[in-house]
């Protein structure tokens, strides 16, 4: 009988937890539910109090565990803690679930000798009338900045839970404009590259960066769809002034979605010069090595004919007949590389 895995605490998974009331966090630490309580008991008061609680790559009974105080909806939970999801916004009653895949560029040396280009993650968003849970996977994207940001703006926090969606939601696309300037920049080298007349063309490195571009456009393409449903189908739950933020979220998702749609277009024409210029400097290689196959053939059969030990032959018994024969094949080779070197075959 196998034995029950180990059951570990929620606190293990936890990155923060804290109460916000009225735009200010209140001080202390709290667990999930001792903020759950705290939270209902400040808005019994009267009091505009939420709590953001965020975790780091939860296993499922941690998460269950939180779903269980805070009414999550089962089927959300379970992409949650098995993320590989699409950018996705779904409904639950009260709550939003918002998937974002969070992307960010590896620093390399240059194309030739990179492995990866863009490395994704995800963050996953509970938000309801009164939390805020965010779930994290990858060990980029941290939300740590966003938090501090947004404790020092008491006025947005004091738009309840679904400002903390939004700041989020602005964090992560305007990594996608950030990860897209840069990829720009590998993309021109690329283009100086292949254009270039002197340099070789390792076709690998522009189907990396098509690969990678493929990842980002499958990360950031579907969130705009998304954005765009959040004023015509959720205006029940989100304020008015925070879909006036959200829009501009939805005008930086937009702007990335073009640039990785032109970046795309780029690259498909670079993989066609690239063919094209491979193809060249193959029939270029092909040209030198038949020119030299021609100037060694001369030698080749001149020694060929002597090699056959006939009695009578051509120059045996002269004394200069032997230098004659070498000389006479020099001449020719070498009237034959100057006359590929004309012709640009050498």
């Amino acid at each position: 009988m196998a034995a029950d895995p180990v059951r570990v605490p929620v606190a293990h998974a936890t990155v923060d937890c804290g109460v916000y009331c009225d735009g200010t966090r209140l001080p202390g630490s709290f667990t999930h539910d001792a903020a759950q309580n705290k939270v209902e008991e400040l808005r019994r008061e009267g009091r505009n109090a939420f709590v953001w609680i965020g975790f780091h790559g939860p296993d499922e009974r941690q998460m269950q565990t939180v779903a269980n105080v805070f009414g999550l909806h089962a089927l959300a939970v379970e992409d949650a803690v098995h993320a590989h999801q699409r950018p996705k916004l779904e409904r639950y009653d009260d709550t939003l679930f918002l998937v974002l895949k969070t992307v960010t560029y590896v620093e390399h040396e240059s194309i030739a000798k990179a492995r990866e280009i863009v490395e994704t993650g995800e963050i996953m968003i509970f938000v309801g009338p009164d939390f805020v849970v965010t779930v994290r996977h990858g060990e980029h994207g941290g939300l740590a900045g966003v938090r501090k940001h947004l404790e020092a703006s008491p006025h947005l926090l004091e738009l309840g839970p679904y400002a903390v969606m939004h700041a989020i939601a602005d964090h992560v696309v305007d990594g996608y404009l950030e990860v897209t300037e840069s990829i720009e920049t590998d993309i021109d080298a690329m283009e100086e590259d292949v254009f270039s007349p002197t340099n070789r063309t390792d076709i690998e490195c522009i189907y990396l960066l098509k690969r990678e571009i493929v990842e980002l456009r499958r990360a950031v393409g579907p969130l705009a769809t998304d954005l765009q449903r959040l004023g015509s189908e959720h205006s029940d739950l989100i304020s008015v002034e925070i879909l006036r933020y959200m829009g501009d979220v939805l005008d930086h998702a937009i702007k990335a979605s073009d640039r990785i749609a032109s970046f795309d277009e780029v690259l498909s024409s670079l993989v066609q010069a690239a063919v094209g210029k491979v193809a060249m400097q193959q029939n270029t290689d092909m040209r030198k090595i038949s020119a030299y196959v021609a100037i060694a053939a001369v030698p080749t059969a001149i020694a060929g004919i002597y090699g056959m030990n006939f009695e009578h032959m051509p120059e045996l018994s002269v004394t200069w007949g032997y230098p004659a024969v070498l000389l006479f094949m020099v001449v020719v080779c070498g009237l034959l590389f100057r006359a590929f070197r004309r012709n640009h075959w050498l």
